[in-house]
């Protein structure tokens, strides 16, 4: 088989990685800079230039939203009939909208991904061929999804280094990740931004690293994931406003019960969500 990657960043070019180190396929990738796709070759991670769409039997489009949808849009003519094209785009409604009629109607199967991986470095010089192991792909089908397509991809994941392939609808899927994504970006940029930053040298640990990993980030890329995914991300932020309000108003009480009461709550709810996910797991395998 043929798989083709279109984005050669971290994301697409650690899937290049990945599918031409534990796959037998062929891999093609494609970016606009020619040097990424020369250097890709020199250290082979690929077998060579995606120059024409139609030699592909699997396309993963790995670009930034906005240009998702552009390439989606722009090329929907240029693959073989029945190739499958899968965008692992981190917000989904939007491009599902975009593509998901158009394809079918041109008898390309698309299909709508998120591989649950990152860091917070960008480029195709920081990718990495095990960045997806361990990690989850998500698919998000819709009516008119094509299910040998989500089938092979469900195939493709698993021998790229995914060990869990979570299948949900895309609202529900851009509802979650503005949780488990977007809003830690948003903290971790708000959290750096105080004065006191600047006397910090000598008094970090754990913490302080965990809190501030992600604000090192693409603004723009950034960006345009919090405005597509808009309500999902504004809904958790107030949610955690009004969460911060507590702790505010019960400090400035100096109420020391209700500090204690809204610790402990989290405390607990964070060891109930880990046992659930342990049982979950035992009862997967």
């Amino acid at each position: 088989m043929i798989i083709g990657v279109a984005g050669m960043g971290l994301m697409g070019g650690s899937l290049c990685r990945a599918l031409k180190s534990y796959t037998p396929h062929r891999i093609l990738g494609w970016t606009r800079n020619k040097k990424t796709v020369a250097f890709a070759l020199s250290v082979g991670a690929i077998d060579g230039p995606l120059e024409d769409l139609r030699e592909a039997d699997v396309v993963f489009v790995a670009l930034p939203p906005e240009a998702t949808v552009a390439y989606l849009t722009e090329h929907v003519g240029d693959f073989k009939p029945g190739a499958i094209v899968a965008d692992i785009c981190g917000v989904k409604q939007p491009v599902i909208d975009a593509a998901d009629r158009l394809y079918r109607d041109h008898g390309i199967r698309y299909v709508g991904t998120h591989p649950m991986a990152g860091k917070e470095v960008a480029g195709f010089a920081n990718s990495d061929v095990d960045l997806y192991k361990n990690a989850s792909f998500i698919i998000t089908p819709t009516a008119l999804t094509d299910e040998a397509a989500v089938e092979t991809l469900k195939e493709l994941a698993t021998a790229a280094g995914f060990t869990r392939v979570e299948l949900t609808d895309p609202a529900r899927h851009d509802a979650i990740i503005s949780y488990t994504s977007q809003l830690a970006h948003v903290v971790s940029s708000a959290y750096i931004k105080s004065p006191t930053v600047e006397m910090t040298l000598g008094f970090t640990a754990g913490s302080f690293q965990d809190m501030t990993r992600v604000a090192k980030l693409d603004p723009d890329m950034w960006t345009s994931l919090f405005h597509l995914n808009r309500d999902p991300l504004l809904r958790e932020i107030d949610t955690l406003i009004g969460n911060l309000t507590e702790f505010r108003d019960a400090l400035g009480r100096d109420d020391l019960e209700q500090v204690r009461a809204l610790l402990d709550q989290g405390r607990a709810l964070r060891e109930a969500v880990l046992y659930r996910q342990h049982q979950n797991h035992v009862d997967a395998q």
